[in-house]
């Protein structure tokens, strides 16, 4: 039996039963895993461990501390004054979330810190202006990924670390260059295809809004000692979360009650229950069997936008610094041995970015920040949950797609003059 094909069947399935049937996919995931796991010969840790404790416990922390922000209203006030100090401009809201995140990534947090931080803040934002999140999530996670590849951020770290592995040394400002071009481009198409330019402002610019209340000023200084000691310490942001919520709730900015039922619990479900499914197709083979089969069709031309591809795929189901990096970038060096006409730098800047792009899916960290935070701030229904997920992930496959492309017309080799020989 092929259990890599059947774990990729089981995916479709329960993502149309799904959509179908208006029942949250995470549970459906699990209920499907169950038996696909114990018919492969997988013992019950084994499926199990699919479901991402620290993926959980991100989603927890994150969606509790914001959902005390957003019962004592903080949020909203927060959004208002950004959103009326924009005033006409509203369309540049966008563009100054994209360089907010792109520039704190790079000075040294790097790009899971500073999306976890910016995305609930961004899709805060989104609801407040009646825009679509399938706009602001991506524009924020591209942003964070964009500025995350520098030498003295962590994700940059493990690729030039690779990359020197491979005999690849000397690439750190190109490298970074490429990722910023790459994610600027993605960001700029998502842009004009979600309408960001026709933002206009929702609320009369002569409204006076009111002050912070006292509760929301400590609320406010919260949620900036959290982002400081993340930013810091590296800490991560789930626990740094829940230490700051518990001291929150412990002022009586907030009722325990209101917060914790406030919570996406739904989504949480639906994430870490995709994980379950989604792991066993990774150790059934059923991600690698599908990079295989577009790898047979690679030449000199085609490698670099195949293996952005490959990656992408890859990096929707996994973690792109802790599995698709560590698994495709040490492939260069045969990749170049097989294919003559292929260029190192433009190999690792396919495999990286195909890979960070992905992150806009609902199944990977920052797309799956964005639908709990939509989640707990609209109060959407399951079904449009659900819908939203669909939605979310179409718009991760069109990311991908488009930065392959951007990759087939060779601009990362444009800066091989860069290298340090």
């Amino acid at each position: 039996m092929n259990w890599g094909l059947v774990s990729l069947i089981a995916l479709i399935v329960v993502i149309f039963l799904g959509f179908f049937r208006k029942l949250n996919v995470g549970i459906l995931a699990i209920a499907f895993a169950v038996p696909l796991g114990k018919l492969a010969g997988m013992s019950d840790n084994q499926i199990i461990g699919g479901w991402s404790t620290s993926l959980a416990m991100m989603l927890m922390g994150v969606t509790f501390l914001f959902s005390i922000a957003q019962t004592n209203g903080t949020l909203e006030l927060f959004a208002r004054k950004v959103i009326a100090k924009a005033g006409t401009r509203a369309w540049s809201v966008p563009i100054i979330i994209f360089f907010l995140a792109a520039f704190l990534a790079a000075i040294g947090p790097g790009t899971v810190p500073v999306m976890t931080l910016l995305v609930p803040l961004s899709i805060a934002l989104a609801v407040e202006m009646k825009i679509s999140p399938l706009m602001m999530a991506p524009i924020t996670v591209l942003g964070s990924a964009g500025g995350g590849l520098t030498a003295i951020a962590p994700t940059g770290i493990i690729g030039l670390t690779l990359a020197a592995d491979q005999g690849i040394t000397g690439v750190a400002v190109p490298y970074a260059i490429n990722s910023m071009m790459a994610e600027t481009f993605v960001a700029v198409i998502l842009y004009f295809v979600f309408g960001g330019y026709k933002l206009r402002a929702t609320r009369d610019a002569a409204e006076v809004l009111p002050a912070y209340t006292n509760k929301q000023k400590i609320t406010m200084l919260g949620i900036v000692l959290m982002v400081a000691s993340v930013l810091i310490t590296r800490i991560n942001v789930g626990l740094a979360a829940f230490v700051v919520g518990i001291v929150l709730l412990w002022l009586k900015v907030a009722d325990e009650r209101t917060t914790i039922k406030s919570m996406p619990w739904g989504t949480i479900l639906l994430v870490c229950g995709m994980g379950v499914l989604m792991n066993l197709a990774i150790k059934l083979k059923g991600i690698e069997m599908l990079a295989q089969g577009l790898s047979t069709f690679m030449t000199a031309d085609s490698a670099a936008s195949i293996m952005s591809v490959t990656s992408g795929i890859m990096s929707w189901f996994s973690s792109t610094s802790g599995v698709v990096m560590p698994t495709l970038i040490p492939t260069i060096g045969s990749l170049m041995a097989n294919v003559p006409g292929t260029d190192s730098l433009e190999l690792l800047s396919a495999i990286t970015f195909g890979a960070h792009t992905a992150g806009i899916s609902p199944a990977s960290t920052g797309g799956a920040l964005a639908l709990a935070a939509y989640s707990a701030t609209s109060g959407i229904t399951p079904a449009e949950q659900n819908k939203l997920f669909m939605q979310m992930f179409f718009t991760a496959v069109l990311a991908v797609a488009l930065v392959s492309i951007f990759c087939a017309s060779g601009v990362y080799t444009w800066f091989d003059w860069l290298i340090v020989k």
